[in-house]
């Protein structure tokens, strides 16, 4: 029996791609799908498998969730597929029918994307990962996901994320969600994936998907991007409707897409991207969205673009700034004009205010959605009670001391509230990235994206070093995360950000450091870093 159960998992393993040692080749119906390495694959590729005839939507979606069960479920134990979507196969063998009757809707027909456990979509469970929301199945989708659908994608599954997208607790540890568990980084698994879009950031990097959706506040698309060694951009707010998707804060909350290049990354957020009269932030996209991202796609956009250093995000890991450095001489090599360094006094000052705002918005903004969506419960001091009473297993890691501090905030009409966020959004955008570039005449400002990922600690939480990619969050600017190098086999990327509705110009300069860097590494599961 033993012997048998080696076998089949050997054979498992062989099929999805994973590392297993002197595993023969398994005989399928598509060899050139078992051909596929699913950790290094491009959404064109696998668009032009499918057209060929070589596979269909369905046997790709099959060859993903095997993956998903012989990683995620098994082995090394990922746990960063929260739930699979019990149509996704129905749903492949539908697009299929398509393609066979002529019709394609585009370059996303056919392709399996994982979803942020806090994005609603039909048929599965929507729940910040809080055993709160357990059984919560929202009845309509979320505008993004409508999009994907109408593009042709299928939806293969949601991903764990740092429960309520990590403003829970002071001390929570990123990645664990009372629901999923412990995510786990796919290249040394005892390290965090960060968050709060962990499950999405592992899902992409060890290839569960070719393509996932995050959301962000403040890093939780790009941090994660980062630490998994994928490319993450965090948009414009209101490029991406946030429409049926579970909120921290309207001031800041966007979603955005996760992906192995930036090319792949460019792709979804076109089709992520639109006007929703539901959420009145998409209105100033009408005439600022692109149909089509990848048309901003140059290897040569970095000659003669003028790229500001931010040192400010430097200094507080040497592997971080080494790193750095590199990715100057890289971007200086491929013909930008480098401006360094450059002056950002604002740098730090707009954290204060932002957390104001954050702890005055959530409250309202949750029980908006809560309500909207037909949950189980009806606002702040109803999940506090569920968590007290649960306490066994919600608080078993750490507390809700973020939803204690929330839940007794006076409400959106405070002078408080309101001159905090006029204050944040000033020192973060028009005095901050705004002065940066206008007084240098940049195109982008480089920062760092996170420290190297720290080990996971469930007792004390986070062991966070330092980070480069708030001034975009709290301002609601675009920024992209790219890999740039690693530190012991651990990926740390770099992050561009820019002014308002810059996605393109970002994209194409991002484009280019990538084709000049080549620096992404496949996931390797080592159980941790060891001594050289």
């Amino acid at each position: 029996m033993l012997r048998l159960l080696t076998a089949l998992l050997t054979l498992a393993l062989a099929a999805c791609g994973a590392p297993s040692p002197s595993a023969p080749a398994r005989a399928s119906d598509s060899p050139a799908l078992d051909a596929l390495a699913l950790d290094d694959v491009r959404v064109d590729d696998l668009q032009a498998g499918m057209m060929r005839g070589d596979f269909t939507a369905r046997q790709l979606a099959e060859r993903y969730l095997a993956r998903i069960a012989a990683l995620d479920d098994d082995g090394p134990r990922l746990n960063a597929v929260i739930e699979v979507n019990p149509d996704a196969l129905t749903e492949a063998a539908r697009l299929d029918a398509e393609r066979a009757s002529g019709e394609v809707r585009g370059p996303l027909h056919g392709i399996p994307v994982l979803l942020k456990d806090n994005i609603d979509a039909v048929g599965m469970v929507n729940s910040a990962g809080s055993l709160a929301l357990a059984e919560h199945r929202p009845a309509t989708d979320a505008h993004l996901v409508a999009q994907l659908r109408t593009a042709g994608a299928v939806i293969l599954g949601k991903t764990n994320l740092s429960e309520w997208a990590n403003f829970r607790s002071t001390r929570s540890s990123s990645g664990w969600s009372g629901r999923g568990g412990q995510t786990r980084n796919p290249h040394v698994l005892d390290r965090s994936p960060c968050g709060s879009s962990a499950g999405s950031g592992v899902a992409v990097a060890i290839g569960f998907a070719p393509l996932a959706i995050g959301t962000e506040t403040d890093g939780s698309v790009i941090c994660p991007a980062a630490v998994n060694g994928v490319v993450g951009i965090k948009p414009t707010l209101g490029l991406v409707s946030r429409h049926g998707i579970i909120p921290i804060s309207p001031s800041q909350d966007t979603a955005g897409p996760m992906a192995q290049t930036v090319a792949d990354a460019a792709r979804l957020l076109g089709v992520m991207a639109g006007v929703d009269s539901r959420d009145a932030a998409t209105a100033a996209a009408a005439e600022r969205l692109s149909p089509d991202y990848t048309t901003f796609l140059d290897a040569n956009a970095l000659r003669g673009a003028r790229i500001g250093v931010v040192r400010r995000t430097m200094g507080y890991h040497s592997g971080v700034d080494a790193v750095m450095e590199a990715s100057i001489e890289t971007l200086r090599a491929a013909g930008a004009e480098i401006v360094d360094p450059v002056e950002f006094p604002t740098w730090g000052e707009f954290g204060a205010p932002e957390f104001e705002v954050l702890l005055s918005e959530f409250g309202p903004a949750l029980a908006d959605y809560l309500r909207e969506s037909g949950a189980p419960h009806d606002g702040l001091e109803a999940l506090m009670a569920f968590n007290t009473s649960d306490a066994a297993r919600s608080l078993q890691w750490f507390g809700q001391e973020l939803f204690e501090q929330a839940a007794a905030k006076p409400g959106l009409d405070a002078e408080a509230y309101l001159r905090a966020r006029a204050r944040a959004k000033r020192l973060a955008g028009p005095e901050g990235i705004d002065a940066a570039l206008g007084t240098h005449k940049l195109d982008a400002l480089l920062t760092t994206a996170v420290s190297p990922a720290w080990t996971i600690d469930l007792v004390n939480g986070d062991h966070f070093l330092g980070a480069g990619y708030s001034a975009a969050a709290v301002a609601g600017y675009p920024s992209i995360t790219v890999p740039a190098g690693d530190v012991q086999g651990l990926p740390v990327g770099v992050v561009f950000m820019g002014a308002a509705w810059s996605e393109g110009r970002l994209i194409g300069l991002a484009h280019a450091f990538e084709q000049a860097r080549q620096a992404r590494i496949r996931p390797a599961l080592r159980p941790t870093v060891e001594e050289r």
